[in-house]
Formats: C-alpha cells, structure tokens, sequence
C-alpha cells in the first residue's frame, strides 16, 4: 500500500502523524486507503524534538493529525514542528488535523489581564505553516474566527446519535445539557432523537478555582426519563457527575452520558464509575488505554469522520454535505458512504 493518495492532475494526498495517538492516524488512514507517511521523530536529553519526514513531500496536500491529548503541550509542539519540517519541504498544501484542539476551553475573557489562549494556537498553528485547520466539537464554534483561512469544525454528534438511538426507547428520552451554554447542542440531539423534550442542570462554577463546579439543580421535567446527558469534553468529570446525581434525585429512569472528548483526568474515572449513569459512550478523539476503560464506557471510533472529511477536502467537495445528508440509520455504526 503506498503512503500517498493519487487524487487529480498533479495532487497527491499524504497523511503524516506525531506521536500523540497512533492508533487514531492508523484507523484513518485505512479508512483512506493508504499508509501513513513515516516519521522519523525523537526527544533530545532535554526534552527537545527532533521531526524529519522520509520521504519527498514536495507539491502534495498534507494532513498532520495530532490530537492534544495529555501532555498536551508536548503534543502541540510536536505538532508545529511537523507543520514548520512540511512547509521547508515545498508542501502544496498543509492541514493541521487536531481532533481535541487544545486550549480550546480558553476562548474568552472572564477577568481582567488573562489570556485567550485558544486564539494563541490557532495562532502559532498559522504561523508554523497550516493553510487549514480540522478539529472535532471545539468548546466554542465562533473559535473557527481565529484563524484567518478556513476551518473544518466537524461534529461527533452523528456519531453519538447513532449509537444512543438504537439502545433507548425514543418515545421515553429527555435530552440533558450539563449547563445552560449548550442548549443548543442539546436541541440538536433532540431533533435527531425524536423531538423529546429538554431539560439543563443550572451549574455553578468558581472561575478562580480550575475544574471546580456545582450543579444545582435541573431546569425542566425528567421523572420517569431516559436521559441522555450530552457534553463535548470530560475533563476530571466533576460537572458530569454532579449533574447525574441531582438528575437522578428529580426521579430519571436512567441516565446515559454521551460526550466527544474524554481527557479523563484525575478523579474522572472513579466519579463516572460512581454517579449512577448506565452508560458513559465518548469517541477517541484521544487516546483512552485499557487502565482507564471499564465495563459501563463505551468508546466510538472518529476516524471515519475524519477520513471523509479529509477525503471532501483533499477533492475539493463538501465537507458541509457530509453533515447535510445525514446517512439513512443502518445500526451498526456510524460511517460515511
């Protein structure tokens, strides 16, 4: 199998990958029908990376995938380190595939003299050489307005939806947004679910303290419910929890938690473990081992989200369509025609 995907006169596709999840960039790339591009990349003694492609990538369309998963700020540079190595080799093209963007949480301003550090990686990721940028569910769809080209924001909602649909009954679902700031999200889940009826936890959180939230109570009625509680990243799954709990004292049936990101960090698995929902379904946007899975997490494959993606961009089509034509259900997953 060759590394590069011959498309029209004269462009050729190549997908390379950093080290932050090569399993990701594997099941993408056999979803394309190619191999990955081999890297030759190591740490110096002081922590230094070192990136060298092997092989000519002159006039091709490249698509970098690196997900910032934990150490995130290793994986960034690593990243941007493959951009600059690209853009010194005469790449026609470069696509920064990021399927969790990191800093993508610190999109604004809540007090004076901080930083909005999502604007700086989209910054630095323009500045090392990326034309494009790809990303999966970033916190905030107006973030795509920090980078000056375009931005391929797709969704994991297809994904999610497909699963969810076929394990609950759809006439007895209420769709739950942890907070009131993604109402709309779970309005969306709704509309693919059946139109059932919506409810969010009212949340609290110290903006001086990280990771540190309380959910209050619920906003609308779930007694007798199959919630689906719906989210884009569980971090140290404090707000998830809080939220399964205060849904399960205003009487749901059942709760089940679905979410793009799971970063899992710290205390996450032991809360998810212990707040009562029956099922806890995330994607692999980023790497999620064997020590942290356990019989009630559900981990849903990306990479044929991504590999479409790639594929509409690399031949100039659509990506839009691809969320347009919502594939007809065939309950086994699910994949792009």
């Amino acid at each position: 199998m060759s590394a590069i995907l011959e498309g029209k006169p004269d462009k050729n596709l190549i997908l390379v990958t950093g080290r932050a999840h090569p399993k990701l960039a594997a099941d993408v790339a056999k979803q394309l029908g190619i191999d990955i591009l081999e890297t030759t990349a190591y740490d110096f003694a002081n922590g230094e990376m070192y990136v060298r492609y092997t092989e000519s990538v002159r006039g091709a369309d490249v698509f970098v995938l690196q997900t910032h998963s934990t150490p995130v700020n290793k994986a960034i540079m690593e990243q941007l380190i493959m951009i600059d190595a690209l853009k010194r080799a005469s790449a026609r093209s470069i696509t920064a595939v990021c399927p969790m963007l990191g800093y993508s949480r610190q999109d604004k301003k809540h007090r004076g003299r901080e930083p909005i550090s999502c604007r700086l990686i989209f910054d630095l990721l323009a500045t090392a050489g990326a034309d494009r940028i790809m990303s999966v569910d970033l916190h905030a769809a107006q973030s795509q307005g920090f980078f000056d080209g375009p931005v391929d924001h797709l969704i994991a909602m297809p994904v999610l939806v497909d699963y969810v649909r076929d394990r609950l009954d759809l006439s007895n679902i209420a769709v739950v947004s942890p907070d009131a700031g993604r109402i709309r999200v779970a309005e969306q889940w709704a509309q693919r679910l059946g139109g059932g009826p919506l409810a969010f936890v009212h949340k609290t959180r110290d903006i001086t303290r990280p990771n540190q939230a309380v959910s209050n109570r619920v906003v609308g009625d779930v007694a007798g419910k199959d919630c689906v509680l719906v989210d884009d990243l569980i971090d140290t799954a404090g707000t998830i929890a809080g939220a399964c709990h205060v849904l399960k004292e205003a009487g749901a049936k059942s709760i089940t938690v679905a979410a793009t990101h799971g970063v899992l960090s710290g205390p996450a698995i032991e809360r998810l473990k212990n707040c009562g929902a029956r099922e806890i379904v995330l994607t692999d946007t980023v790497p999620i081992p064997e020590s942290k899975r356990w019989d009630g997490l559900t981990v849903l494959s990306i990479a044929p989200l991504l590999a479409s993606a790639i594929k509409e961009v690399f031949n100039d089509g659509s990506v839009a369509e691809l969320f347009d034509t919502y594939p007809a259900h065939h309950g086994q997953g699910f994949l792009f025609a």
